[in-house]
């Protein structure tokens, strides 16, 4: 078990790389929540924050350069990185219509959750996320 820290707040982008640690990295991830880098504790890895090596690089968000990082070359994960890339920086780098939504889902639920709800939620949505995207890639096709 490893503990991963985060900044509070949760929103897509933090949620999605909480979900991908878990479910391909480290299944027993523990998260912590802090307001600065400089209060991450020192045994846990930090992401989706300024300054360290698991957050935005180049034009990546955070969820591609774990997958970068971690070398997870599933074209499903791939997949799932344009929507949240879209709705983490909407620069109309891919086309997902679905990163509007996912994004506002995100933040309404950081606005009535605590962080550790926020990814227990997110967690279930990008599970089911993963299997829609993994049907249509594998049909070629959005599964009906």
């Amino acid at each position: 078990m490893m503990r991963w820290a985060t900044r509070v707040g949760v929103h897509v982008d933090r949620a999605a790389c909480a979900w991908l640690v878990r479910r391909f990295v480290d299944a027993d991830a523990v998260f912590v929540f802090v307001d600065d880098v400089d209060d991450v504790p020192a045994d846990a890895t930090p992401f989706d924050m300024l300054g360290v090596e698991l957050s935005h690089h180049g034009d990546d968000c955070s969820f591609e350069t774990m997958l970068h990082h971690f070398g997870l070359d599933d074209p499903v994960l791939w997949d799932l990185a344009r929507i949240v890339h879209e709705a983490d920086l909407g620069d109309d780098r891919f086309d997902a219509p679905e990163a509007a939504g996912l994004d506002v889902m995100c933040r309404g639920l950081s606005m009535i959750r605590a962080d550790v709800e926020v990814l227990a939620v997110t967690s279930a949505v990008f599970d089911g996320l993963y299997e829609y995207r993994h049907r249509a890639l594998l049909l070629g096709r959005d599964p009906s």
